[in-house]
């Protein structure tokens, strides 16, 4: 019963555009090829993103079987989730396929009966702010543990 709830894959076309949350369709190169040019991700091993991938409700952005996008989510599938990895290829930017990506986040019924979702975003609050996406309540009462150079440390020791 549980996995049949934890794998309730989900497909959403627009135009020639998918969103897919099949797991088999994610492109782990593609996405690393991607994450490891970001300010929050930079250098990360390849196996460290496929394991995330693994362990996560990725929702893939596609151009026909080209993976160009990524909104990965990270939850207990009952209370919470982390949007992270958020992206468009920058050559398929300003055609809405970033605000179309975060409405099928937020169409899935795994999403929908969720009490918490977070997110950390540097520049996107625009996007995110029409789905409801506001700055913490009460920042005193968050905490983190941060490791910004993680992967620029193993990268440099490897």
């Amino acid at each position: 019963m549980l996995a049949g709830f934890l794998f309730m894959w989900r497909e959403w076309k627009k135009e020639r555009w998918m969103v897919s949350t099949d797991p088999a369709l994610q492109d782990v190169d593609a996405i690393h090829a991607f994450l490891r040019t970001t300010y929050w991700a930079q250098d990360i091993p390849r196996e460290i993103v496929a394991r995330a991938v693994r362990h996560s409700l990725c929702f893939g952005l596609f151009d026909g079987t080209a993976q160009i996008g990524l909104a990965r989510v990270v939850t207990d599938y009952a209370t919470f989730a982390y949007l992270c990895d958020v992206y468009v290829l920058e050559a398929y930017r300003g055609r809405g396929l970033g605000h179309w990506l975060i409405e099928c986040v937020m169409a899935h019924p795994q999403m929908r009966e969720l009490r918490r979702i977070n997110l950390v975003t540097r520049d996107a609050h625009r996007i995110y702010a029409a789905f409801g996406f506001k700055p913490v309540g009460r920042p005193e009462n968050h905490l983190e543990l941060r490791r910004p150079d993680l992967y620029r440390r193993d990268a440099r020791e490897g």
